[in-house]
């Protein structure tokens, strides 16, 4: 069977030469057929093109906010590390006023000031921004960690230095440590020649030289003990301090508190 062909005529405007061009006769339908499964793939093409253009800005900036956030997590790193480190300062500062104080630091809490830090990754800026987002975050833990440890021990040691520096103020306030009246020392405290018998005796206190009815005031804190008469020392007033501490005031005209 010949194969049909199609004849194709060409006239073109300027010349009278007709040109004549023959094709087999498949081939317009081959190209129709060729035509109508090249439009839907080539449709396909140009959507998966706009897709993967549109995955790709998306991914740009994933890539930009990713490196956005590992330089904030960085920046966040090396503030820890900066906290760390203003937190052992404190620590030897606490250490140092506790020995100051002579407040004894056992052997377990020497051991738990030691512990803590902040992580290696995050005290090299170059290992930092070298590690990955998974282990920057758990370096990151590990130091809020260590610095939650040594904020729990700060707490406790200042308690206790709280509290001992209460237990001293008190002390301080109970020991006398000012004259309680004024006026001149007559007899000091020891061994004298009693003006009574003339004999050497132990003085137990001092006496002081004054006016009458000069004020006389308590030289630290206490309780009145006792208000009343004892012999040779007339109308007295003793007053309890405390810490084992009590001081008594003789040859008083009156007193003004009661027991």
């Amino acid at each position: 069977m010949a194969i049909k062909r199609i004849s194709i005529f060409v006239l073109p405007d300027d010349t009278k030469v007709v040109r004549q061009f023959r094709i087999p006769g498949f081939l317009p339908g081959f190209f129709a057929l060729l035509l109508i499964v090249l439009i839907p793939f080539l449709f396909w093409v140009l959507r998966d093109y706009q897709t993967t253009k549109a995955r790709m800005l998306r991914l740009a900036q994933i890539e930009k906010e990713y490196e956005q956030q590992k330089s904030q997590f960085i920046h966040l790193a090396q503030r820890i590390d900066q906290v760390t480190l203003k937190v052992g300062e404190l620590t030897e500062f606490d250490r140092k006023l506790r020995t100051m104080v002579n407040l004894e630091t056992n052997e377990a809490d020497t051991q738990i000031q030691g512990v803590g830090g902040s992580s290696p990754i995050l005290m090299d800026p170059k290992q930092t921004r070298a590690k990955n987002h998974k282990e920057l975050v758990r370096s990151m833990y590990r130091s809020l960690d260590n610095l939650d440890s040594e904020i729990v021990d700060g707490k406790h040691h200042k308690a206790e230095l709280q509290k001992f520096l209460e237990n001293q103020k008190m002390l301080l306030a109970s020991t006398p440590s000012i004259w309680p009246t004024k006026g001149w020392l007559s007899s000091r405290f020891g061994y004298r020649v009693s003006p009574f018998t003339g004999e050497r005796e132990f003085h137990r206190g001092i006496d002081i030289a004054t006016r009458m009815s000069t004020p006389i005031v308590a030289p630290a804190d206490g309780i009145a003990l006792y208000v009343g008469w004892d012999g040779g020392y007339g109308k007295v007033l003793s007053i309890k301090h405390g810490y084992g501490l009590m001081t008594k005031y003789g040859h008083l005209k009156k007193a003004l508190v009661k027991k």
